[in-house]
């Protein structure tokens, strides 16, 4: 019942989005319209077989899929005051046995409209939580994972949060729902806040604080792991620095999560291997540790990416978990093209 639930909540919200995507024109400056889909295959030697994500069957990234992403600008005489985004995907779904078989998933990715105030920007629906590296980067086309793809926190969830720019870095803050993808109320939620130094952008660099509460639910993709949330206090920092050919990305976080004590740390080190950066060639260890398990984990991953076209690009990743002794190539084409 959960997971028709779940479906359905899918559903009405992409059939809200393209509402309000309808009923915008006559109010809104400009909008961009982007074609997305993908295919993606790897191979374990663990498995001995082939298989179609990057990550895990369950999980909502990378899968093969098409989908569109929709972003709209609302403007007046004072200049920009809202915008409005969601991304749309229809992904292809196979578990590892052979107990089931192939599926369409459809998935709400991006879903939310931003306020611009005097004060700050608000925005409501399913955005990046204010905790850690993926409260700005945004990795959604990549096939490397962040720490809250691996699944500690969330990329995206249900809810509103603020944010402020500011000369020497930003301030943000999000009450969401602690469940991902999926929209559940079983007394879930998770508040957290994140001070950064030091704008990217200009400065080349950010520092990030961050800290986040709550009782979060344990969830891969749309599956309920658990039926109950779990209690979650988290203090993490991120860093990133920009120079030359080189890319450093940094990301910490340590305290309780799912009710467990657990620390984990991921180190991306990416290098532009021309003037235009159409290949680079990334290196990233993330290591972990959690209450209860034997010992910790370390996964070595390694990716190249190539930019076949301005709408195209190639990615091939490079795998190995150190606890299962597994090698794990994935290949990606992506394809990200205006309409």
């Amino acid at each position: 019942m959960a997971r028709t639930c779940s479906t359905f909540k899918i559903y009405a919200a992409i059939a809200v989005a393209l509402a309000l995507a309808m009923a915008a024109p006559a109010f809104a400056d400009s909008h961009l319209l982007y074609f997305e889909a993908q295919g993606v295959a790897g191979y374990s030697s663990l498995a001995d077989r082939p298989f179609f994500y990057s990550m895990n069957a369950d999980a909502e990234m990378q899968k093969p899929g098409v989908g569109f992403d929709y972003l709209r600008r609302f403007s007046g005489e004072a200049g920009d005051y809202a915008s409005l985004g969601f991304q749309g995907r229809l992904a292809y779904t196979r578990n590892d046995g052979n107990e089931s078989a192939p599926r369409t998933e459809p998935q709400a990715y991006n879903a939310w409209f931003k306020l611009k105030t005097p004060w700050t920007d608000v925005w409501a629906g399913h955005n990046r939580p204010a905790f850690g590296l993926g409260s700005y980067f945004d990795s959604h086309p990549l096939i490397l994972r962040t720490l809250a793809i691996q699944g500690f926190g969330y990329d995206r969830d249900w809810g509103i949060g603020t944010y402020r720019d500011l000369p020497w870095g930003n301030l943000q803050f999000s009450a969401t729902t602690g469940s991902g993808m999926p929209i559940y109320a079983k007394g879930n939620y998770m508040l957290a806040g994140r001070v950064s130094f030091g704008v990217l952008n200009e400065d080349n660099y950010s520092l990030g604080l961050s800290g986040g509460i709550g009782r979060t639910l344990d969830t891969m993709g749309y599956k309920l792991r658990e039926p109950e949330p779990a209690f979650m206090r988290m203090a993490g920092a991120d860093f990133a620095l920009l120079r030359n050919a080189f890319e450093h990305r940094f990301d910490l976080l340590y305290g309780k999560w799912l009710g467990l004590d657990t620390v984990a740390f991921m180190y991306r080190l990416g290098i532009l291997l021309d003037s235009g950066g159409r290949l680079k060639l990334e290196a990233q260890p993330t290591w972990w540790r959690v209450e209860g398990e034997d010992g910790d984990r370390l996964l070595l991953s390694g990716c190249f990416t190539g930019v076949v076209t301005p709408d195209l690009t190639s990615r091939t990743m490079y795998e190995y978990d150190r606890e299962s002794r597994d090698h794990r190539v994935v290949t990606q084409l992506y394809l990200y093209k205006p309409m």
